[in-house]
């Protein structure tokens, strides 16, 4: 699973992003609605730090119990899942 604004993030255009698409294609994609963000609002103020991405990424991951967290920073996705008393593997890519 992965939250749609972080396919935002990554994403640069279906020619560049060969693998990315394909992965995507067997992904279930979590919206960000006004619940989850404001949840990942309070998750960021619980666990200083400022990433909005992370927080949804840490939210998502929260309730996918034996999922694992790909992430280029892990260190952020370690506090934000401890303040939410969860433990997940995280893999840095």
């Amino acid at each position: 699973m992965v939250a749609a604004p972080v396919i935002a993030q990554a994403w640069r255009g279906a020619a560049r992003q060969a693998r990315l698409a394909a992965v995507l294609s067997g992904t279930d994609v979590v919206v960000a609605d006004g619940p989850l963000s404001r949840r990942a609002g309070e998750l960021l103020a619980t666990a200083g730090t400022a990433d909005v991405l992370d927080a949804l990424v840490a939210l998502v991951a929260k309730d996918r119990p034996g999922c694992e967290v790909i992430t280029s920073d892990p260190d952020d996705i370690y506090h934000l899942l401890q303040a939410l008393h969860v433990k997940r593997r995280i893999r840095r890519v």
